[in-house]
């Protein structure tokens, strides 16, 4: 019986990819490199950023990763705040919470960052916890997960991850939890196909999409 459910939230809750490619271009136009598509992005997105950032075309021997993080960051923000969320989040999250489910955050995004985007789309009420990470640079989120998990008592089984790259289906894999990614963020559907587990349109599928958890 699943008791929780964990989100991710770039990409999933917030829809934010079209920033993010903006923000991709702009560094490539930068360093005189081609600009990306969308499709392309979506081909090639992957964790830990830095990869992905070099699969883009991006050159560290002209900007530090570490620069670009805190350029990117500086950017990203407050730009974020306008970015909205997907259609009906808010209603899923109602319906999913008189259902009976917690729910809880979980994301590589820095945890203030975090927590300022999510009180400024007033969500932040909706979820028994908002887990981010305590630097800017994207790592991975399992270990913030499994900690949660221990400090409250919560088993994989209980859980279901829902998130939209297949480095979110590594995390649930490592949180033991069933897990569905959603086709609306930053993967395309023919990467998170490999995954082999349910894709969702997005998390407003959630609700009908809860009969076939395992």
């Amino acid at each position: 019986m699943k008791k929780y459910i964990f989100l991710d939230f770039n990409g999933t809750i917030i829809d934010d990819i079209d920033l993010c490619i903006e923000l991709l271009n702009e560094i490539l136009r930068k360093q005189n490199k081609p600009e990306v598509t969308k499709e392309r992005y979506k081909n090639i997105f992957t964790f830990p950023v830095k990869k992905y950032y070099e699969l883009a075309g991006i050159d560290f021997t002209l900007d530090s990763f570490e620069d670009l993080a805190d350029w990117f960051i500086a950017k990203y923000q407050p730009l974020s705040l306008q970015c909205g969320l997907f259609p009906k989040c808010v209603e899923t999250f109602q319906k999913l919470k008189e259902k009976g489910y917690h729910l809880v955050i979980l994301s590589a995004s820095e945890k203030n960052n975090l927590l300022e985007q999510c009180q400024s789309y007033k969500i932040d009420t909706f979820f028994d916890a908002i887990l981010g990470i305590d630097n800017i640079h994207a790592e991975s989120k399992v270990q913030i997960a499994l900690n949660y998990m221990k400090a409250n008592g919560i088993q994989g089984n209980e859980v279901l991850f829902v998130g939209d790259t297949l480095h979110d289906l590594e995390v649930a894999k490592a949180m033991q939890a069933s897990c569905m990614l959603v086709s609306c963020g930053h993967q395309s559907v023919e990467v998170l196909s490999k995954g082999g587990v349910p894709i969702l349109s997005d998390i407003s599928a959630l609700i009908d999409g809860l009969e076939d958890v395992k």
